[in-house]
């Protein structure tokens, strides 16, 4: 605890700064990296800023290339002739293993039995090689599989909201490989996404370099209106956010609205942020905040209240500044959905229905995948209780859920399953279909398994445009399940009436679901959700399932492990091999560079490296089964493989190169329709470079840092977008590829039809010649240590050169 000579830190800035600057600041102050812009700071200013966080967190699919390249630096020390323990995290680390059980098995009650001894067959190596990390870095902790998912378990066991180290105390500050790091700002945590290559440079004490964010402040008002839940209020703020524009901004929720809005329902709002755009979703500290780490088991929870009061982080009523501002009243807020493939999409409940499936059999817009999924929802036992108590209604007037439709329940937290077994709520789920499947990611991120037995066959042969809905926070196209054009995100209740319903095309709010059974007649009130909630969710279902979380079962302690310094990488491996990222390249002018793949607006990290399950006959597919491996698993799982990796970006099935007139992962050069990955080994064998052209928002979605390596991999040189999202920004600096941004309203005519010249220019700008068209483009290195990391060709390069030279 904190020593009796401790004082805190005096701010020395307006009382009028937000409060997630005031944390900025304070980190700034204690690593002697302060800034007078930000120590000054009004709405409108700009500077460069450091920051050091105080943990970075992981998860196993983007851990593992993570500890892959800490591996290989180990490696590249000993042929230095340095010590390679010197390659060691500088900073707390956690990994969560929660990327990677699938739902294969479903709609049975050892379905999460047989899914997880899946799960160990296909990833029995990965997970060796997470024990050698978690015993050769001595900063690292491995949460293993089955305990929940990362967000969820940061939320309800691992956050600390204000840290103590060394008899000093100071906020916790999280940086983390996905996006949805964000979940935690619900608690008060300032958080966010990073990419791997990013996470690497923190680990190993190199600070995350950035401009001061603009930070819009939300006004939440009013109260949810009866039959309106958590899911309904966040898919509502990230259209109206997403439309405002917030992309690498803060956005920090007061008003009078916070009074009566648990951490749960900030948790699912906080969550989405990358959804909307933002850096972070931050909520301040107050008398939710402690309730909740009350309940949850913290025993700091005093010491937080002094702190952020002292420290000015306690929501109070003091008038503080924001660049922007918005309000938004929760009394507006109605029951809705989104998609078909952006969570940005809402529609309202009344206005889903459309004329395309008469819900007789199976066809267009039928729904077959029903999930109650992710962290996003699964974390708040509103809206879990209220699918539990549809589902129990629906029971005992006699419901079924449709014979096509694959049922499945994925929480993110063991306590979930504890308060259903409490609230006798499990066996009605069981009685739809909706058994336990595994406590993971799975559904959400696109570890949904195949279909019920022989709808593919059906999809495929009538070219159907099916539907998934799931209670999730992504919906792009082909992430949840490659056969399912359509994908909707909504609350856990209405997922359970989407899989009574079976289709898209009905008014829930007018039609019957089933024989005279009408939505009303299923949906609990706000009473009725409250009354099982205080009846069945305790303070100690938290404690027993947080008691021992870095164990793991059995199967994880029978792990064999090598005790090695250095990881002994295995030459025929297809999960693990040594990364080729340490070769610095030298940035030069581009001439007569062609485009590899001509992209449009809002194209996802997914779209450029799909994490989802390896299609037989992609280029991915093919080289597994050249090697005679028979289950090809998820590009999720195979991200410590180069070789893999690099063959599946830009191959996401839904892909549109407007190069070729054909979905997927194709491009053309010199006329012939070819794999995009053998257009680029073919223009390597020429020495030709190539580049990625694309529209706007280039690179939203998750914090996927192979959505740049592969593209390096793959020889391109600069993305040439009209904007880029923050995170895939920052990787494609991290693995030194250049952005370029154009000027507003310019881009769309660079067809990437013609060789493309580039020349770098000392003021910022780059001069684009393609077609006997010239632009002028933005060079988007936003600090000066981006502007090293991209000379030195990468971060990774400008690291082990500071190893090298003993500068860390």
């Amino acid at each position: 605890m904190i020593g009796p000579d401790y004082q805190p830190l005096r701010w020395i800035a307006p009382e009028h700064l937000p409060r997630t600057l005031r944390i900025l600041l304070e980190n700034a102050l204690r690593h002697g990296t302060a800034s007078d812009v930000l120590a000054n700071w009004v709405p409108g200013a700009t500077g460069e800023i450091e920051v050091y966080p105080s943990r970075v967190f992981l998860h196993d699919t983007n851990g593992v290339p993570v500890l892959a390249d800490l591996a290989a630096m180990r490696d590249a020390m000993v042929e230095l002739g340095g010590d390679p323990a010197r390659v060691d995290p500088l900073v707390p680390a956690e990994l969560v293993v929660d990327h990677s059980v699938i739902a294969d098995v479903f709609g049975r009650p050892d379905a999460m039995q047989r899914n997880v001894e899946l799960e160990y067959r296909r990833n029995g190596e990965r997970y060796r090689f997470l024990r050698w990390g978690q015993q050769a870095f001595e900063q690292l902790k491995v949460v293993p599989p089955g305990a929940g998912i990362m967000h969820q378990v940061n939320l309800e066991k691992l956050a600390r909201v204000v840290e103590v180290r060394d008899g000093k105390a100071f906020p916790d500050l999280c940086l983390g490989t996905d996006s949805h790091t964000t979940m935690v700002n619900g608690l008060g945590v300032l958080g966010w996404g990073i990419g791997g290559i990013e996470a690497e440079a923190a680990l190993l004490g190199q600070s995350v370099s950035m401009v001061i964010p603009k930070v819009v402040g939300v006004r939440l008002v009013g109260a949810l209106p009866a039959g309106s839940t958590a899911t309904d209020l966040v898919l509502t703020i990230t259209e109206r956010l997403r439309a405002h524009g917030v992309v690498g901004k803060l956005v920090e929720f007061h008003g009078p609205a916070l009074a009566d809005l648990p951490v749960p329902d900030r948790a699912t709002i906080a969550n989405m942020s990358p959804e909307f755009g933002s850096t972070v979703a931050w909520f301040p500290i107050d008398e939710r905040t402690l309730d909740y780490l009350r309940f949850t088991g913290r025993d700091h929870v005093d010491l937080v209240e002094n702190y952020a009061k002292e420290q000015g982080l306690w929501h109070d009523t003091t008038k503080i500044l924001y660049d922007e501002e918005l309000v938004i009243d929760l009394a507006e807020v109605v029951p809705s959905i989104a998609g078909p493939n952006r969570p940005n999409q809402r529609i309202a409940l009344t206005e889903v229905a459309h004329d395309k499936s008469s819900g007789e059999g199976l066809s267009d817009d039928s729904v077959v995948i029903a999930a109650i999924t992710s962290c996003t929802n699964t974390s708040n036992p509103s809206v879990m209780v209220a699918a539990g108590l549809v589902a129990k209604k629906a029971v005992e007037l006699g419901l079924e859920t449709k014979p096509w439709v694959k049922t499945t329940l994925s929480p993110g937290s063991k306590v979930v399953m504890d308060y259903y077994a409490a609230a006798g709520l499990t066996p009605y789920l069981e009685k739809l279909g909706f058994h336990l499947a595994g406590f993971g990611c799975m559904t959400c991120i696109g570890a949904s398994g195949g279909l019920a037995d022989g709808v593919t066959e059906v999809v495929k042969s009538n070219n159907l445009s099916v539907a998934a809905v799931l209670s999730g926070n992504r919906n792009f196209e082909s992430r949840i399940q490659p056969d399912v054009r359509q994908n909707y995100l909504a609350s856990p209740p209405l997922v359970v009436a989407y899989a009574l319903a079976g289709r898209l095309g009905i008014d829930l709010t007018a039609e019957p679901i089933a024989d005279g059974v009408y939505l009303k007649d299923l949906w609990p009130t706000q009473a009725e959700i409250d009354a099982v909630i205080q009846s069945a969710l305790r303070p100690e279902m938290f404690t027993a399932a947080y008691a021992d979380v870095f164990a793991g079962d059995a199967r994880w302690r029978g792990l064999e492990v090598d005790d090695s310094t250095t990881y002994p990488w295995e030459d025929d491996s297809t999960y693990l091999r040594r990364p080729p990222y340490l070769e610095a390249k030298v940035p030069s002018d581009l001439k007569n560079a062609r485009a590899l793949v001509r992209l449009g607006d809002s194209v996802t990290t997914d779209h450029l490296s799909p994490a989802g399950a390896i299609p037989p006959d992609s280029m991915a597919g093919r080289y597994l089964r050249e090697l005679g491996v028979k289950e090809l698993n998820t590009y999720a799982s195979r991200r410590g493989n180069h070789l893999v990796m690099m063959r599946g970006a830009f191959a996401n099935l839904r892909l549109r190169n407007q190069l070729v007139d054909r979905e997927g992962g194709y491009t053309t050069k010199d006329g012939e329709l070819m794999s995009v990955y053998d257009a680029a080994e073919a223009y390597k064998s020429q020495n030709t470079p190539v580049v990625v052209v694309a529209g706007k928002d280039y690179g939203t979605g998750s914090s996927r840092d192979w959505a740049a390596k592969g593209p390096a991999l793959l020889g391109v040189r600069a993305v040439l977008a009209q904007s880029f999202e923050r995170i895939h920004r920052s990787n494609l600096v991290g693995m030194g590829i250049l952005p370029l941004e154009f000027a507003a309203s310019e881009g769309d005519d660079l067809t990437g039809e013609h060789p493309i010249d580039i020349t770098l220019g000392d003021d910022g700008f780059a001069t684009v010649e393609s077609g006997g068209r010239r632009y002028r483009l933005r060079i988007r290195l936003d600090t000066p240590r981006e502007s090293e990391y991209y000379r030195h060709g990468g971060v990774l390069p400008y690291v082990l050169q500071r190893l090298k030279a003993g500068d860390l």
